[in-house]
């Protein structure tokens, strides 16, 4: 298949490389920032798993360059609509663009992979493994180079924000592929514990399955809220979505590090929750005529008490985020007869077929043979 027939299977890929994008997974972060404003107050950021670079490439475009997407975006869209409507004086002043696109004060990205990733304005790049433990000092020295202690094992500037949008190469065996994503997902929160300062946000990329519930439970030990999102981007025949976690702390007894993660240094809670009565189901009709039926439950729900407290079950909100009058990710859509497909944006630098096609060349192509090379005669 062509450029343009992928196009037309794929409007977020085609907006993509019209807007300058690197790749259409930018769209996703910006969904999710329009839902939840994920860069409000945000200076210090750390993009795990970030290759190509699409999402430091939006941080990039937010914090250093002061551009506006997302909620930000949305909000100054209104604003110049309601000017407009109003008939007020519509700016069009340079001088006053530029004053309003800042650039944040303090700015720090750090965009981590196992692959390299073409530079990027104000990004600092590594190739490590975000699961090894050799990776925090690298990460510690990149985020605050001046100031950098080698025998520390915790940020002396905390970040702001941990968002991960990697995933395994799937196989198409579900089960094998949500375990294999929620290792690489355990391996971010990590490596998040260890830079994140108290109150911070931390996003990532889930793959859903039966058992995700318990994932959410657990990521509720270390953060106040946590919430289930799937941009409009995302296609909904993908069982992927992403966590968006706020309200970062760290549990009594535990000190984050990559040598001891998480489940061995958490202390057991210390009270004990009596047993509670089991509720049957009711129903009440009420005075404006409506019935309201309670299912009932096995055991009454406190506002604090969570799963590993010995409370009720808990479910994370599940949102989806996006315009719906937005493209749908699914969709196939008609491009005009006259259109030209344009190249990526950023081709990608270490394909993992790079390799193949390297061994299929020396081969002699494909069938044995290059183009413009005669067949082999038959003997």
């Amino acid at each position: 298949m062509g450029k343009s027939s992928k196009d037309k299977r794929d409007a977020y890929y085609r907006l993509a490389k019209e807007e300058g994008w690197r790749a259409r997974s930018a769209y996703k972060l910006l969904q999710l920032d329009e839902e939840f404003n994920l860069f409000e107050g945000v200076a210090r950021v750390v993009d795990l798993c970030a290759a190509p670079g699409s999402w430091s490439q939006v941080l990039s475009r937010v914090l250093i360059k002061g551009e506006k997407f997302g909620r930000a975006g949305w909000e100054e869209k209104q604003r110049e609509t309601k000017r407009y409507v109003l008939g007020l004086a519509y700016k069009e002043d340079h001088g006053e663009k530029a004053e309003e696109r800042k650039p944040r004060e303090n700015v720090r990205i750090v965009a981590i992979d196992l692959q390299p990733m073409s530079p990027l304005e104000g990004v600092t790049t590594m190739r490590a493994d975000i699961t090894h433990p050799s990776t925090i000092p690298l990460l510690l020295k990149a985020l605050d180079p001046d100031t950098y202690d080698p025998s520390a094992t915790s940020a002396a500037h905390p970040v702001d924000l941990v968002i991960s949008d990697g995933a395994p190469d799937v196989t198409g065996l579900h089960d094998l592929d949500i375990y294999v994503q929620s290792q690489l997902l355990w391996a971010a929160l990590n490596l998040a514990l260890c830079v994140l300062k108290p109150g911070g946000k931390f996003v990532a990329k889930i793959f859903r399955g039966k058992d995700v519930d318990l994932l959410f439970a657990q990521l509720r030990i270390m953060f106040e809220i946590v919430r289930v999102a799937k941009p409009r981007s995302s296609r909904a025949s993908s069982i992927e979505a992403f966590v968006v976690c706020e309200g970062f702390h760290l549990p009594n007894g535990f000190k984050a590090s990559l040598d001891k993660p998480i489940g061995t240094g958490i202390q057991p809670p210390t009270k004990v929750q009596p047993p509670r009565e089991k509720t049957k189901p009711s129903r009440k009709v009420r005075e404006d005529g409506a019935i309201e039926i309670d299912l009932g439950s096995e055991e009454e729900e406190d506002d604090h008490d969570d799963v590993e407290d010995g409370g009720t079950r808990w479910i994370a909100p599940f949102l989806a985020c996006g315009d719906l009058s937005a493209f749908d990710a699914d969709a196939t859509y008609h491009l005009p007869k006259d259109r030209v497909s344009l190249d990526p944006v950023q081709p990608p630098t270490a394909p993992p077929y790079k390799r193949a096609l390297e061994m299929r060349k020396h081969a002699g192509g494909a069938y044995g043979k290059t183009k413009g090379q005669a067949p082999h005669e038959s003997t």
